[in-house]
């Protein structure tokens, strides 16, 4: 029997019905998301402290970004006197698939473009943060239409299934090797989907810094979260030179962060799960531990670690850490750490640090990855005006964050609505046609442009 199969046919014949799409439902229902997070902050936060021992609340709740406005096109001298525009609308029944590193804010800023858009919405949270998963499934439906929204839980096995039903966009977070067979199943039905992926995150660290500003914001981005974080830097580049100078001062960092021993901060996690903690465990055998290195099977626990003298090839070098865990690798300049960027899987983020801005300039341009940070981590992420997205490949594709998260689940709809009479101005437009009226269609026809006001 399929689990889902009511579940979808109903949310399906509530976008049919219209429901979604007046503004003022859909502002209702993120009126009720941002309820959901207030009414519930002390339980939420009890939840991300049982799955990831996280101290304080990720969620943040979201509005309808001038909400469903048409951009205006520019008109050719053919319709000068018709409307064009492009319109926004709902793509219809969605699937957010969230994953386990930032339960509840990777799982409702993308639910927040997807109600805002007008659609229905199918949420799979991760079961691997069981807490939180528990809170999403039993307390955040209360707050929303369940006509048009619902939860689904399992684990690989029946979001399997789930992705045997045709969607009308997908959006998922996650591993690149989940983001294949998500991708597989979208195809399946051409469903078109935002991958929000991982990969290995490189930081260019110039010889003309300064080594303790470098290390404060590279520790306070790497070993945030206890590392499980996307975008956060996953290996350094560097030369041998600085890497003598970074060495001390990250060790200040780390100590000034979380103390003379890191295991009793309030401000560092914990590993997800015991699989995960002894995935990262055996990449404590790579290179020379520097800096950490200690560990703890019964509490999850690795300290802030910072390994050299790391080889390409060694299994650190190969995956995503997304762990506390911070590889140096020594090059001799700009040009090589560009060449090394430059041959494996773009990133889905990329950092630089130097005093020179034309060394910054030059790993701007000379690389390519979904964000970018010069001399700093991903404080971006702060920032609603810029989109957080993959540029493509093994970091995923599309991009979302405020007003862009509405527009990836919108379609952008080209619509020109015409007069019914004045049919005499359109008498060139019809065969038979002579030399003249080709060349006034030419004419016509070249000084076409478009805008989006």
């Amino acid at each position: 029997m399929d689990p889902f199969a009511d579940t979808l046919q109903r949310l399906r014949e509530a976008f049919s019905s219209g429901r979604t799409r007046p503004v003022e439902f859909r502002a209702t229902q993120l009126k009720g998301l941002g309820r959901f997070l207030q009414e519930n902050k002390q339980l939420l936060q009890e939840a991300l402290a049982q799955d990831l021992r996280k101290v304080g609340g990720q969620g943040r709740s979201g509005r309808v970004p001038s909400s469903v406005r048409a951009y205006l096109a520019d008109p050719s001298l053919f319709t000068q006197l018709d409307s064009a525009f492009i319109r926004k609308e709902p793509f219809g029944l969605v699937l957010i698939i969230a994953p386990w590193n930032y339960p509840v804010n990777l799982t409702l800023m993308p639910l927040v473009g997807a109600l805002a858009a007008g659609n229905c919405v199918v949420l799979k949270p991760s079961e691997i943060s069981k807490s939180t998963e528990k809170v999403l499934a039993e307390v955040l439906p209360r707050y929303l239409d369940q006509s048009c929204f619902a939860v689904v839980l399992g684990g690989p096995e029946e979001t399997g299934q789930l992705l045997e039903h045709k969607f009308d966009y997908i959006f998922f977070t996650g591993s690149p090797q989940v983001g294949k067979i998500v991708m597989t199943a979208a195809a399946k039905h051409l469903t078109p989907v935002t991958l929000e992926l991982g990969g290995k995150n490189p930081c260019y660290v110039d010889d003309n810094c300064d080594p303790q500003t470098v290390a404060n914001r590279v520790a306070l981005f790497r070993y945030l979260h206890t590392g499980q974080t996307c975008v956060a830097p996953d290996y350094i580049l560097c030369s041998p030179e600085t890497q003598a100078r970074l060495l001390p001062a990250l060790q200040s960092a780390i100590t000034r962060f979380y103390g003379d021993d890191p295991r009793a901060s309030p401000d560092l996690g914990r590993i997800i799960n015991h699989k995960h903690f002894q995935r990262l465990r055996g990449l404590l055998s790579c290179g020379r531990v520097a800096i950490g290195g200690q560990s703890d099977d019964s509490d999850r626990y690795i300290a802030p670690t910072v390994l050299v003298d790391v080889q390409e090839t060694e299994p650190v070098m190969q995956e995503e850490i997304f762990g506390p865990i911070l590889p140096i690798l020594n090059v001799r300049g700009l040009d090589e750490a560009i060449d090394f960027i430059n041959r494996r899987e773009k990133p889905l983020a990329l950092y630089a640090f130097s005093n020179n801005s034309q060394v910054i300039n030059q790993m701007l341009d000379r690389t390519s990855s979904g964000t970018f940070g010069g001399n700093d981590g991903f404080i971006y992420l702060t920032l609603p005006s810029l989109p957080l997205g993959a540029s493509v490949s093994n970091s995923g594709m599309g991009r979302y964050h405020g007003e862009f998260s509405f527009d990836t689940f919108s379609h952008h709809r080209a619509c020109l609505l015409a007069h019914s009479d004045l049919e005499k101005l359109n008498e060139i437009r019809y065969p038979p046609y002579s030399g003249w009226n080709q060349q006034v269609i030419s004419w016509a026809m070249g000084n076409q442009r478009c805008s989006i006001l």
